[in-house]
């Protein structure tokens, strides 16, 4: 697997540190007064500040009966994985955008997923498949 690099605008580095290291596991990388990276479950994130707080364009879609925010990024986890970042997420308070359930339950590319928002507000998603063969399942 090739590693992927995404950069994203943010608001507080110190709030976004401690979300992405103590609630989602992430190694702290490089950082400067205005940036920082991350080790995102073997991929790379660069979180950069952004001064303009009017936001972004945003919208929602529908997906299997949710509203489901867009943009949004995440990782495919292991089902074990999956379910202690949910517990350990849960646990530290941290609000759900979207409780963990089972989306296209019994069809291609049946999933676990939830959704998290970080410290600016950016979407986050986790999912696990029951195999690597459903991610890209028609």
């Amino acid at each position: 697997m090739k590693t992927f690099h995404l950069a994203f605008p943010i608001t507080d580095i110190n709030a976004s540190i401690e979300f992405y290291t103590q609630y989602l596991g992430c190694k702290l990388g490089r950082q400067a007064e205005r940036w920082v990276d991350f080790d995102f479950f073997g991929h790379q994130l660069s979180l950069h500040l952004n001064d303009d707080k009017t936001g972004t364009n945003h919208c929602s879609n529908m997906v299997d009966g949710d509203q489901i925010h867009v943009p949004h990024f995440g990782a495919v986890l292991e089902k074990p994985e999956w379910e202690a970042l949910h517990q350990k997420l849960n646990n530290g308070g941290i609000e759900f955008r979207l409780e963990p359930k089972i989306r296209f339950e019994g069809e291609a590319g049946e999933q676990g997923t939830f959704f998290v928002k970080d410290p600016s507000g950016n979407t986050l998603e986790f999912k696990f498949f029951n195999s690597t063969d459903d991610i890209f399942a028609t």
